[in-house]
């Protein structure tokens, strides 16, 4: 391992206090530890870590062992939270080389995948077991010392984010490797290594490999994080949203597809940024928004439905996304809240102001309404109707809960009776 002068490149007064003294304790037992991974990389960037991890060379036992109230979790790959404070710090042992295990603490599937991966190594070891780079760096926070054997602090320099080892196998290994290339360049506004790059258009059909509640989990990281924007510009033109939301992709060959995801995005970015409220419920609702409308189309066009053509369209896009990214009916539901408050919105019914004023998802549906006309100047006449609405009646937007949108219910005629 390459050593480097840390006291020179970072600023260790940002150093998390509970992650140096996990270090110090492990340290004092006689075992090796290191501050890696994220938090490295952006020290060096100059930006405070949101988290720290520890790699050591003691396993989980001994580090449980060291630590009160400290746990392991995780079976794919297992890690041990050692609470320090209010802080919960990540401590993992070093990774070695499972080729050649027949051992259970390693499982690879027929197509490279690793199912299951607990064999420990050495430092080397697990530097090269780490995916990109520039999270493959490791600090020494006593000795003040940065160990890198993999070119991570000149990919940092040159902003560029990198697959350690070969792509393809790489890949192979944990298709979710290939999101976490385009989110960190998103993320950091670096540029993607040529051979990563190319390995990506002949693995990306791997994801279909991985459990559709992971990639809920992902879609999360991707989207959820302050630079959606960014990464559904990555996800498009490297291919990689198809395996994730195949009806999206569809959708846009809309030209009005696109701008409206991307401005839903970058306003939901805006708002992480100042620290308000987000949910996955607009944003997956406002991205799959394309695909709903069209499909709707569709239904009114053949005739043959019951009820609201978009209800019916919502259902169905639904239905088939969560093959492919298993949403939770907590975000699901509201999403079919504001796709089927939609042709409502358009109709500035006068007499139902006040009902659909009130129901729980009109403010985020009045957003989506407020992202299409943008796209569609026909729609700012009911945007200017539900503003002067909305002036009018403050107190109700959004005051009465609702899981479902209501209907109107059909007025039957008392016959008189007759002598």
């Amino acid at each position: 391992m390459q050593k480097f002068d840390s006291s020179t490149l970072i600023d260790h007064s940002a150093l998390s206090r509970g992650a140096v003294a996990v270090v110090e304790r492990l340290c004092a037992h006689e075992h090796s530890a290191y501050i890696v991974g994220g938090a490295v990389r952006d020290l060096l960037l100059r930006q405070r870590p949101k988290d720290f991890d520890v790699a050591t060379d003691a396993t989980p036992e001994q580090v449980v062992a060291l630590f009160k109230g400290a746990r392991i979790i995780g079976r794919r790959f297992q890690i041990v939270h050692v609470r320090m404070g209010r802080e919960i710090i990540e401590v993992t042992t070093f990774r070695g080389d499972h080729a050649g295990d027949s051992s259970t603490l390693s499982k690879t599937s027929q197509n490279g995948r690793l199912l299951r991966d607990n064999v420990y190594g050495t430092l080397d070891q697990d530097a090269a077991r780490r995916d990109l780079t520039i999270n493959a760096m490791y600090l020494d926070p006593i000795n003040k010392i940065i160990l890198d054997d993999l070119g991570g602090l000149e990919d940092v320099k040159r902003r560029i984010v990198r697959i350690i080892g070969d792509p393809a196998t790489r890949y192979r290994e944990d298709p979710v490797r290939m999101l976490r290339v385009v989110r960190f360049a998103a993320k950091l506004g670096f540029s993607v290594d040529s051979d990563s790059l190319r390995a990506i258009s002949a693995c990306q059909h791997l994801l279909n490999d991985i459990p559709a509640a992971r990639l809920f989990d992902e879609t999360l990281k991707l989207f959820m994080a302050g630079y959606a924007a960014p990464t559904f510009e990555h996800l498009v033109s490297h291919n990689l949203l198809s395996p994730l939301f195949p009806d999206a992709v569809n959708s846009l060959t809309d030209e009005s597809a696109q701008p409206l995801i991307v401005k839903a995005m970058s306003n939901t970015d805006a708002r992480i940024a100042r620290g308000k409220p987000v949910t996955p419920a607009f944003l997956l609702g406002a991205l799959l928004w394309p695909a709903v409308h069209c499909r709707s189309d569709e239904i009114a066009r053949s005739g043959n439905h019951e009820g609201a053509p978009v209800q019916a369209a919502g259902q169905q896009i639904l239905m088939n996304t969560v093959q492919y990214v298993a949403i939770p009916k907590r975000f699901s539901i509201p999403m079919k809240e504001i796709w089927d408050l939609q042709p409502r919105l358009e109709k500035c019914a006068s007499k139902r102001v006040t009902s659909i004023i009130s129901l729980r998802r009109f403010r985020a549906a009045f957003d989506l309404l407020l992202l299409r006309a943008e796209q569609e100047p026909t729609l700012e006449q009911a945007v200017t109707f539900w503003e002067e609405q909305q002036q009018l009646f403050p107190d109700l937007v959004g005051s009465q809960p609702a899981t479902e949108i209501p209907t109107r219910k059909r007025r039957t005629r008392r016959r008189k009776n007759t002598p």
